[in-house]
């Protein structure tokens, strides 16, 4: 055979092969078809601004994606690597130390009124850290069905830890997966310490993260990622039990969502919305294609920085952004301490902080 041919052989098979393997070859996702509302646009109450241009960062030594932020009494500032080692800052954002290591990954961070760390880890589960850095296992499973990622958290003021289990099916190593399948793989939980019993409150949410209680007490909410929604759960009052949304359609990723125990509500967008990804969504098939596809060809988070203040409504009372090549991108957690904002994030080695006017 002359050479030419051979090589056009050649280039015909590997073009086979290639469509074979992009249509073909097993992926561990079942995608489900949805059509996302249309994102809005960065107008109005999410008008494009450059008002996080000043956020500082805080160096908390080798390591990266500190994802939440958790300050103790005495101001101290806690942050957790993706190594499993929650750094320690003193107050005034210096002397990082290892403070404890989970041998996991710690996402969510806070700390209940005994001063233990409550961690939500997303390989060890629901953990308490003491002061002394003593890691204790509270919980890692619910009605049989074991936590695969483990992601955020809050403590009520009678003790009780709400949390989330993003994803009873993938780990947040393929957190990738659990977006592209889009199945309702999430849950949000309870733990009662007194007790040690777990309990399932909410079931079908599309990769759960972030969880906020009330100042009040009176409700939570919790974060629907691959929704693009906020929900709001009712623990106390004429309307306890019922599930409403909170904010709907927001333009970017929710990721955490914390109370400053007064009037506002802080949410994390982690990235804006993907038009890409958005129209992939009522297609199943091209999503196993996308699945198929090197990792650096998905979709993947785009360095930006966005922050939505919310008043108890579910309104947008502040918007914060900031989209220049310099930004701490990719906030995935925000602390509201002494008139400053603190920032966990997925794309950064350090924790951000930024002076509210």
């Amino acid at each position: 055979m002359p050479r030419t041919k051979r090589i056009l052989l050649i280039l015909v098979l590997i073009v086979a092969g290639s469509v074979l393997y992009l249509l073909l070859w097993p992926v561990p996702i079942r995608p489900a078809a949805w059509t996302p509302p249309q994102a809005p646009r960065l107008t109005g109450p999410y008008e494009k601004n450059s008002k996080l241009a000043g956020t500082q960062r805080l160096s908390l030594g080798a390591g990266f994606a500190p994802e939440d932020v958790a300050l103790d009494a005495a101001g101290n500032i806690y942050a957790g690597f993706d190594d499993g080692r929650i750094i320690r800052l003193r107050a005034d954002g210096t002397s990082p130390e290892v403070f404890a290591n989970t041998q996991g990954r710690p996402l969510g961070l806070v700390f209940d009124r005994a001063g233990n760390l409550l961690v939500a880890d997303a390989i060890k589960g629901l953990l308490s850290i003491t002061a002394d850095a003593q890691v204790h296992t509270l919980t890692t499973e619910s009605e049989g069905i074991a936590f695969h990622c483990a992601n955020d958290l809050d403590v009520a003021a009678d003790g009780t830890i709400y949390f989330t289990d993003a994803s009873s099916k993938f780990p947040l190593t393929n957190f990738k997966a659990d977006i592209l399948e889009h199945q309702p793989n999430g849950r949000l939980l309870s733990f009662e310490p007194g007790t040690k019993t777990t309990r399932t409150l909410l079931s079908n949410l599309y990769f759960a993260n972030g969880v906020a209680v009330s100042p009040d007490q009176s409700f939570l909410l919790v974060v629907d990622t691959g929704a693009y929604r906020v929900w709001r759960v009712w623990l106390k009052g004429p309307q306890e039990g019922k599930i409403e949304g909170f904010i709907e359609n927001l333009p970017g990723f929710p990721d955490g969502i914390t109370s400053n125990g007064r009037d506002r509500f802080w949410l994390a967008l982690v990235t804006p919305r993907d038009a890409v990804l958005d129209k992939l969504m009522p297609h199943p098939m091209l999503r196993k294609v996308v699945m198929r596809l090197p990792g650096f060809l998905q979709p993947a988070p785009k360095r930006y920085s966005f922050v939505l203040g919310l008043d108890a409504n579910g309104r947008v009372v502040e918007n914060l952004q900031d989209g220049s090549p310099e930004c701490y991108a990719e906030i995935a957690n925000v602390v509201e301490h002494n008139g400053m904002l603190y920032f966990g994030s997925i794309g950064e080695s350090t924790v951000g902080r930024f002076k509210l006017r």
